[in-house]
Parts: C-alpha cells; structure tokens; sequence
C-alpha cells in the first residue's frame, strides 16, 4: 500500500521528536512518501500530487485546517479535469491529530493524542476498516470549498477571524484564547441589526439571523474536554444542519450556552431559534458583507453562500 503522509511542521501539539516516531511506525506499515507542508494551501496541492499519481492512502499530521485543505485536494479537479463521483478513484484518508481542537478527528471518534491516535491508524490499516462519510460544501461568488465538520456566518466566524489575528502575532489558537475573545467581541458585537435571511428548497424563509452555525456532524467544536452541541442531530451519515440566532441579547444566549455544553440528544429549545436537519441544500443572504468562516478557516466577508451535502464523499481509516 502506498502511503503519502502530510506533516504540518507548525502543527500546535506536536514536536520534531513526536513526529520522526509517527513517521517510523507508519513507514513500517506501508510504503510511506512524507511532505512537509510549507505555506498556506500547500496540504491541497500536496493531496491533489498524491490523488493523480495513484496513491492509495494520504495520511495527515495537522490541524482541522490542514486536514480541511487535504480533504479539497483530494476531491476538487486535478488540471481541470473531472471528479468521480463519491468516494471511488481517490486515496483513503488518514487522520493523526496536531492542532489545538481537532474536531475532525474526534467526531470519528479518534484519541486526541496523536501517538495513540496513530496506533489506532495501524490498526485499522492492519484490518482493513474503512468508514465512508459526507462531507459540506460551500459555494460563493465563484468559489466552491468542501468542509469536514462546520461552517458558519456572523459572530462565530467574526471570533475566528480575531482568532486568527491573535495567531498571526505568535500566540497559540487554545481553547481558553477562544472563550476569551469570543467574550469580549460579543461585547462590541452588533445586537440589534441582524443581516442574514435563510433560504432553500422546501426551507421556510427565515429572516433577521444575527448569526449561523451549519454542521456536517456533532459536536461543532470542543472547549478543552467538553464536547459543543447546538446541532446534536447533525452527523456525517446525513445532511447538512443549522442553527440559526435571533437574538443576541445575554436573556436568549445564556439557555442556548447552558444546552448545548450538556451532551444531550435533544435540540436546543428557544423561540429566537431557527433550525434545520438533514437538509441537501439552503443559502444565506445578508444585506452586507458578513464574516464567513470553514472548518475553523476565516475566508473573508461575503454577502451570500450556499451550503450543499456531499453524501459518501470521502473514505477514512479509522
């Protein structure tokens, strides 16, 4: 079997000395190729390389955000050329967990750790265990970006993108920078003129969205150890959910916070509420530019997306 394993070099919770170790115990497994990954979009380029020349397996050493490149890689066209349909004629994804919150990774139900995540990667190598799953895409103005396990517009892609900014002058992406400054944007934030309107086949038109938060599986993101879930139905054998906000008033979040931190299987409740489950298709308007966010990834600022299943998109050893 052969194997092209991506290495994030800047990956948060992983060291040179951690790394040579994974890449020994998988170079014993399988005829292993390693790429360091060297600027942003680089992991796509890598994993489309890996897709034209046949390989059977890529395998990722990263965060959400170098996996997320990995997975559009493999699946976009490669010179212009077509894509098979579902997950047949690509390599087999392979997911070995160095970010901060690896929410891909967990949601298939892999150890947070990347040397035990690694030794169930060998197992599941050695026994042949494959899972496939849907994945999310995004369209917008010309442009099309899969993604693994979230999206959104509004206030939570303006805190990535202050995140972001953080990253940029050095310091770490954790989840307590993350609570921090989504509380004090939700400060400054604008609470009383929502921009968004929801829209989609079948879908009733749902207007005056502050904020919204589409999943291709639960939970949405992690706080240290504690699961996130304000779309507990989502998962990755169905469509796309949503959860849409209101009102952003301290009354309406404070419920909605102490919900979906509380690993239950019914939605959130509340009447500012918009949801949806299983859906293959919807679009957001806003009537101006508002933040947009992929798997963790701020992409800028946009005026309308639409979101679409991809169903049996991509294999994972796991």
């Amino acid at each position: 079997m052969r194997a092209m394993l991506l290495v994030n070099p800047k990956a948060t919770t992983t060291n040179a000395r951690t790394r040579d170790v994974l890449i020994r115990a998988l170079g014993a497994a399988v005829e292993l190729a390693v790429e360091e990954t060297r600027y942003r979009g680089h992991a796509a380029a890598l994993a489309a390389t890996a897709r034209a020349k046949g390989y059977d397996v890529v395998a990722v050493l990263g965060g959400d955000g170098t996996i997320n490149e990995t997975v559009n890689g493999l699946l976009n066209p490669v010179n212009g050329g077509p894509v098979p349909p579902g997950s047949e004629g690509r390599p087999a994804l392979v997911v070995i967990p160095g970010g901060s919150a690896n929410v891909f990774a967990r949601a298939l139900g892999l150890p947070n750790d990347p040397v035990e995540s690694t030794g169930a990667v060998l197992e599941a190598l050695r026994d042949g265990r494959r899972r496939t799953v849907g994945l999310g895409q995004a369209l917008w103005e010309g442009q099309s970006r899969y993604f693994t396990f979230c999206s959104g517009m509004g206030y939570d892609a303006e805190v990535v993108r202050a995140v972001e900014g953080l990253r940029g002058t050095g310091r770490k992406a954790t989840p307590t920078r993350y609570v921090n400054t989504a509380l004090r944007h939700y400060l400054a934030t604008d609470k009383r003129h929502p921009a968004m309107t929801l829209t989609g086949p079948g879908i009733p038109t749902a207007r005056g969205l502050f904020m919204a938060i589409i999943s291709n599986t639960s939970p949405w993101t992690y706080v240290g150890s504690r699961p996130v879930h304000p779309t507990p139905w989502a998962s990755f054998e169905t469509g796309l959910d949503l959860l849409g906000l209101r009102r952003m008033g301290p009354m309406a979040l404070m419920p909605l916070i102490r919900q979906i931190l509380t690993e239950s299987d019914d939605l959130p409740g509340g009447r500012h509420l918009v949801q949806l489950h299983d859906e293959a298709e919807f679009t957001l308007t806003a009537n101006r530019p508002v933040a947009f966010q992929l798997d963790g990834d701020y992409l800028g600022e946009y005026e309308t997306v639409t979101f679409r299943s991809t169903p049996n998109a991509l294999q994972v050893l796991v």
